[in-house]
């Protein structure tokens, strides 16, 4: 039993220093452990997040589903026309005389049948006095205010409500970002299913059609919805065009508000 009342020795006094040094050492080198294994971890996560960019710039999009820039989804937009069975775009007759008539009048008090429009969807003729405003419906909009709205130069980008919802989700993602975000012409896009039941056969997409890219007197049908050509199409038919192309449309008050 040790006797608390004895004066430490000299000894024991070095003995319990080079004790108190040593645990202060092994502190010492558990830190720099730690520190270099947070530096390991750190290392790991650039060379991740690298490599991450690296697939996003190879194929467009990464794993988590972020979209690729504007430019390089047109420059893909001939192979992913072919892959979705997209014919070439083509210019629709006009609706005879009231292919800019407003509806209201005793001469046409309403918005005629889709069925009498030289295409389905609709490229032109009779429509409401009010425009309808660009953007994502998750529904179908009014007919009569869109194409006032094709004849003030927007395109549509119409889908078949059964089609690939993955893609339709990309489509709707691209077109609802913000214009000062990512400028691509959205702001004069409408984005929305071609699904009028009430209107019989000309109220649904053609067979074997499940995307329709319209502008004034343009349409475009596809096998397959692809946002790549959606792209492609919109950023030379609407108006003003975007991606610093050329506006190939002949909307006669083109770039009137919508």
């Amino acid at each position: 039993m040790s006797d608390p009342t004895r004066r430490i020795t000299k000894a024991e006094r070095k003995e319990q220093a080079r004790l108190e040094r040593e645990e202060i050492r092994q502190r010492m080198a558990r830190r720099k452990r730690t520190r270099t294994i947070g530096t390991v971890l750190v290392v790991v996560a650039i060379v991740a997040a690298g490599a991450a960019v690296l697939a996003f710039n190879t194929d467009g999009e990464d794993g988590g589903g972020e979209l690729a820039a504007p430019t390089q989804l047109v420059a893909q937009a001939d192979q992913a026309a072919e892959a979705a069975a997209c014919d070439d775009v083509r210019t629709i007759e006009a609706y005879g005389a009231d292919d800019q008539t407003h509806v209201g009048d005793a001469s046409m008090p309403q918005v005629p049948d889709l069925s009498t429009y030289p295409s389905s969807p609709p490229t032109s003729g009779p429509h409401e006095v009010t425009t309808l405003p660009a953007g994502v419906y998750d529904s179908p909009p009014p007919i009569g205010p869109l194409i006032h709205s094709l004849e003030h130069g927007a395109s549509v980008v119409w889908y078949d409500p059964n089609a690939p919802q993955d893609e339709i989700d990309r489509i709707v993602r691209f077109y609802e970002q913000d214009p000062g975000d990512v400028p691509a012409g959205q702001e004069r896009v409408i984005v929305a299913p071609f699904d009028y039941e009430a209107q019989g056969g000309a109220g649904s997409l053609p067979a074997g059609t499940q995307m329709a890219l319209v502008a004034w007197h343009r349409l475009q049908t596809c096998g397959e919805p692809s946002l790549e050509v959606a792209l492609d199409f919109t950023s030379r038919f609407a108006a003003p065009a975007s991606l610093e192309r050329d506006y190939e449309g002949e909307a006669p008050e083109a770039g009137a508000a919508m």
